[in-house]
């Protein structure tokens, strides 16, 4: 997907699926639905309680607001840096940060691209920042830092239920996480081995 911009994809259960760093350095915020309601999604709180961790290590799993499993962290090739502390950027925080016109963020990606696919949901779930570098100090303090991964770095999943996950390659370019210079990532979703027989 170009920088800035989301896309929406439907992946069934049993499917792996990859967020590729095109070119290095860019932050994409992950958000997950339950295919059958997606009133159900991904959720950064609830996993922290399942996994005892600030983000699962592979093998682990990302769970739902109802407490089931919906995606499976299977490899990464990153340094793996990731966030599930940090909300997602809306036109608020682009306002308190001082930008001076309208400016896309990861909230609107989502929106339009479930709008694309006829769905709406009525707030914004707090995504997995794949690539994102949120260091907490040992006096609680975040540090938003540049992301360190490099040109062709990606980080599977797998479905654990029919799903829609939709990647926003985030726009921000006026705090440092993507090094004031948004670029582009790609979605993965390989094509399910034929049966056999």
């Amino acid at each position: 997907m170009p920088a800035r911009e989301a896309r929406a994809v439907r992946v069934p259960a049993g499917r792996r699926v990859s967020v590729v760093d095109v070119e290095g350095g860019q932050v994409g915020d992950l958000f997950a639905f339950a295919a059958a309601d997606p009133a159900e999604h991904l959720s950064a709180a609830h996993t922290r309680a399942s996994t005892g961790r600030l983000f699962p290590a592979i093998g682990e799993e990302f769970v739902t607001d109802r407490r089931r499993p919906i995606l499976g962290l299977v490899a990464d090739t990153s340094p793996g840096a990731h966030d599930m502390l940090i909300a997602a950027c809306d036109p608020a925080r682009y306002a308190l940060l001082g930008a001076e016109r309208p400016h896309r963020s990861c909230a609107e990606n989502l929106r339009e691209s479930l709008a694309g696919l006829g769905l709406a949901v009525p707030v914004t779930p707090q995504p997995v920042n794949v690539f994102m570098r949120i260091p907490v100090a040992g006096d609680g303090r975040l540090s938003w830092l540049p992301a360190v991964s490099q040109p062709g770095d990606s980080i599977t999943f797998e479905a654990l239920m029919d799903c829609l996950l939709v990647v926003s390659a985030c726009p921000q370019d006026l705090v440092q996480i993507n090094g004031g210079d948004p670029t582009p990532l790609a979605i993965d979703l390989p094509q399910a081995a034929p049966d056999k027989e």
